[in-house]
């Protein structure tokens, strides 16, 4: 019988050691991840902070050793994120209702939503590449709409995304319903698919202007930046990941100061996106 019963025993303390060592190596990479996340929040936050002052919202990027502020950067990210979510939304609401509702059968649907992932993983940079092939080097110069266009293709992804995925979540019984009474499909879509599903369709839309609000590279490419302020879109466009790209890679302290407002500002911006959409996706 102790012949039968030890190894066993061997066995199971072994495998109780195993599991405390992967624990404890676990606790380690957590910890050292965690260590880097709070120093970068910690120095973000506290030279953020020490940046921000009213002249911040009231002036313009200023020349190098002159007292300045973000107001044009600030309004030109907000115009670009505001048109590049207008044009790729509605895009990619009718693709994910195509994709929900339509797409059962054929070989489209999968297509697209294999392209569609190979899209919503490919690098920014791609896409302000593109942008600058088919738009900029046509028109020749620097554009504020060039910029639009390039956040417009990151939303795409990301809504057509959310889209399909919350529609699939609407229980057939509520769409058999509304065909029973007589419905027709772009009906029953409308007033009882796009309803059920609006909290989830509406966080994919904040998640997707959550994640442009921070894109630099495809700007770089498409609206570069001006250092005046500007509602002109078809013109070189300022905004904020791009100045605040620029600053920081300065020898200015003035700039480095006015880098590390307008990253305090994309950050705050972000993590409100982020609380708002979990907020709706809960209700």
């Amino acid at each position: 019988m102790l012949s039968a019963i030890s190894p066993t025993n061997k066995i199971y303390h072994r495998r109780r050691l195993v599991n405390a060592l992967m624990l404890f190596i676990s606790g380690l990479t957590l910890l050292f991840g965690l260590f880097w996340l709070a120093w970068i929040i910690i120095t973000l936050l506290y030279e953020g902070f020490n940046a921000l002052g009213p002249t911040l919202f009231t002036l313009n990027t200023p020349p190098p050793g002159s007292n300045g502020g973000l107001l044009n950067a600030i309004v030109g990210s907000l115009l670009m994120a505001v048109m590049g979510t207008l044009i790729g939304t509605p895009i990619g609401i009718l693709a994910g209702t195509y994709l929900a509702e339509f797409g059962s059968r054929g070989w489209l649907a999968p297509a697209t939503r294999f392209i569609n992932d190979i899209l919503l993983s490919a690098p920014s940079i791609v896409i302000g590449l593109f942008i600058y092939s088919v738009y900029v080097a046509k028109v020749g110069h620097f554009a504020g709409w060039g910029g639009a266009l390039a956040l417009s293709l990151i939303v795409i992804p990301v809504v057509v995304r959310t889209t399909d995925d919350m529609l699939k979540l609407v229980p057939d019984s509520l769409r058999e319903a509304a065909v029973a009474l007589g419905a027709p499909t772009w009906k029953m879509i409308v007033f009882v698919s796009y309803r059920a599903a609006k909290a989830g369709i509406v966080t994919g839309i904040l998640l997707a202007v959550a994640r442009i609000s921070g894109e630099t590279a495809p700007l770089l490419f498409t609206a570069l930046n001006n250092q005046f302020f500007s509602l002109n879109m078809n013109a070189p466009m300022a905004n904020l990941p791009v100045v605040i790209f620029q600053f920081a890679m300065s020898p200015y302290p003035d700039w480095h100061r006015l880098a590390w407002g307008g990253a305090i500002l994309i950050t705050l911006g972000v993590l409100g996106l982020n609380i708002l959409a979990r907020v709706m996706f809960r209700r």
